[in-house]
């Protein structure tokens, strides 16, 4: 077994934010290596994820940013299950962070399932036509609106976009890992985007 040492440990728990024995746990499972142990956490915290996900979230806390320029705002909803993680530092600075990624990326939504469906048939029906449009055959079209539909949703919905902060990490990413964090079930609720006359806000 490899020689865990406390600077790596330390190194992991900057990195993914996890606790101290949950890191050195990572590190053994991945022979010392860094990038794996990173790996190992988040396999983890969606396993973790995935069983409270049935939990009920009636505490929370809302998260806010302003522009500098006093012209654009957002608000965010993020809820937990109990007073005291919505209180914690971890989780106000993510419900922070989420008003961030929607005041810059602007999502349509929060996730997939979320999409107006008036919405998704325009854009299936658009990219659909510009593969038929290409000269390629019906089944092949299809397959090029599924991967053209996938770009949309990683656009449209603040679960699926790339961090603004990290682009090799997903907001849903995050999130999986707050919950392994702080062993809640941990939702993103609603998010509303003020941009001054602007009639269009978010959900």
């Amino acid at each position: 077994m490899a020689e865990i040492s406390a600077t790596l440990v330390k190194d992991l728990r900057e990195k993914t934010g996890a606790g101290m024995m949950d890191c050195k746990k990572a590190l053994v499972e991945s022979g010392g290596d860094l990038n794996k142990a990173v790996d190992y956490l988040r396999e983890k915290g969606l396993a973790k994820a995935a069983k409270k996900a049935g939990r009920a979230t009636s505490e929370g806390f809302i998260g806010s940013y302003i522009h500098s320029n006093g012209k654009l705002a957002v608000l965010v909803e993020l809820k937990c299950e109990t007073d005291f993680v919505a209180k914690s530092d971890q989780f106000r600075e993510f419900a922070r962070e989420l008003a961030m990624q929607v005041c810059a990326a602007n999502p349509v939504c929060v996730s997939e399932d979320q999409v107006p469906a008036d919405i998704l048939e325009r854009e299936k029906a658009i990219y659909k036509k510009q593969a038929m449009e290409e000269g390629k055959p019906e089944n092949i079209a299809e397959k090029i609106m599924e991967g053209r539909l996938k770009k949309f949703y990683q656009e449209a919905c603040l679960m699926d976009q790339a961090y603004i902060k990290d682009d090799k990490k997903r907001i849903k990413d995050l999130l999986n890992e707050l919950i392994a964090l702080l062993g809640e079930n941990i939702q993103i609720g609603r998010f509303t985007r003020l941009a001054l006359g602007d009639d269009a806000a978010g959900e």
